[in-house]
Parts: structure tokens; sequence; C-alpha cells
């Protein structure tokens, strides 16, 4: 079977592309982030004339988290219990969907940006990964497969940035960051796409400064198994020629190869 995350950057605006690549990419089960859309604005009719059901979370234009699966879609959940709440009025923003495939539990997670070291929205940021820890730890003690698939907004390696000297004094790569995504790893989860892939192999490249074509990327998607899962993995790839030509995401899709349990 064949996972995948991917930051679309708005499903309405890349919905042709979507619809290519999966079919191209022959994946059975796709976590899509940033669909920027409400509920009735999705294209549900897209994905299902390809065979896929589709769960999705989304309230307005921002954010936005759905699963795509042609392999069974059960036991939908939008969000998880204590998750913090951001905006004026504060409401739970639509950053984590999970369901049920092929027995598999996966979530695909838009973990919020947090701005700057010093912007309010990193306490958010930090507050909406303990409450992840706190869900992985008791994901994990049931000893079922899952994974935490997406968008995570951190880059939790030197390695996993085109240059730390540039990212020093901004987000993605502050000590208070990585040690919340390590928590979140030591909660029972490990990187499964990492030993498949070389430093350098980014996921997300920003739109300005010719950053694409200057490979000045960071690897900020992630997919986070379960030992019962992660022992099934064969082989992990980011399709870097995604993010290629007019219309592309500004993220790359990330594939894993599962193995029949």
């Amino acid at each position: 079977m064949r996972i995948a995350t991917w930051n679309v950057n708005s499903i309405r605006s890349r919905i042709d592309r979507v619809e290519a690549w999966v079919q191209r990419a022959d994946v059975d089960v796709l976590a899509i982030q940033e669909t920027k859309c409400r509920e009735d604005q999705f294209p549900h009719d897209r994905f299902a004339a390809l065979g896929y059901e589709v769960a999705h979370h989304g309230l307005n234009q921002w954010n936005g988290v759905a699963i795509a699966s042609r392999v069974g879609l059960e036991d939908v959940s939008r969000g998880f219990p204590d998750l913090p709440q951001w905006g004026e009025p504060a409401v739970e923003e639509a950053r984590a969907i999970g369901a049920t495939c092929a027995g598999i539990r996966l979530w695909s997670l838009y973990v919020p940006n947090g701005r700057h070291i010093t912007d309010p929205h990193m306490q958010y940021k930090l507050a909406w990964l303990d409450t992840l820890r706190v869900q992985t730890q008791a994901w994990a003690e049931t000893g079922s497969p899952f994974a935490l698939m997406g968008d995570w907004n951190i880059a939790p390696q030197d390695e996993d940035v085109w240059s730390m000297e540039y990212y020093l004094d901004k987000s993605h790569v502050s000590p208070p960051e990585r040690a919340a995504f390590q928590a979140v790893l030591d909660a029972g989860v490990t990187d499964v796409v990492r030993p498949h892939t070389e430093p350098g192999d980014f996921t997300y490249w920003d739109y300005q400064r010719l950053a694409f074509p200057k490979r000045r990327g960071m690897r900020i998607d992630f997919i986070l198994a379960s030992e019962p899962l992660a022992e099934r993995v064969q082989g992990a790839v980011i399709d870097r020629e995604e993010r290629k030509g007019q219309g592309a995401s500004d993220h790359a899709p990330v594939v894993i190869e599962v193995a029949d349990a």
C-alpha cells in the first residue's frame, strides 16, 4: 500500500495537479493539508471519480485538512481532545483529521506556523504540539498501527534547512520547536522517511526569491509512524518533481510504501 502526505496550498487551485499526481503516483491514501476551503467547497466529486472516499475538515479559507482513501475510510475524527484555540474569538482550527484506512489509523496534521519566535502564535504552536504529544502517547500505548502525517512547520535537524545561518533568528528551527517535535517522537513514533532520503532532500521551497531553483528549501513535512506500522515501511520518497512547473504547490508530496500486515 502506498500512503502519502501533501500540503497542496489550496485544493481548489491545485485540484488538476492533485488529480494527475494521485494517478501517476498510484497512491492508496493521501493526507492533505491547507485545503483552504469549507466542506461545501471541497471537490469531492473529482476524487470520487477516481475511486477515493474523502473526509475533510475545513472551516473557512484558512488551514483545512483531509484524507482521501481508496482502501476504506472509517471512524473519522475531526480534531482530538484538548486542542488549544486561536483567534478572536478563539476557536479550534481545522488542523487535524483522523481516519482508519485498511486497518491503519492515519492522521492528517497541519501544525501551526508559529510565525516568529516572539509571536504569540509560537506559544499556540507549542501548546498544540504538546497536546499532540499527549495524544500520541495514548495512541502508542494501544499497540496499534498509526501514523501522524503532514506539515509540521518544524525543521528538526540542521540538515533540514538550506542554511542554518539564515534561519537562526527565525521560526521552524528554534530549540523549543525542535524539543516539541522530539517530544512527539519520544511519545512512541518514528520518522519513517528519513532512512530513505539524504541531507538536502527538502519538502518545501518558498515561492519567493527563486528558492526552488536555488535549492533553498526546508524539510518540514513528515510521516511519523508507530512501531507496528514503522516495521512494515519498505521505502519512502519525496517527490521533488511535483514542485516543478506552473501552478505547483510550494510543498512536495511525501510517499511511503507499506507492506501488507
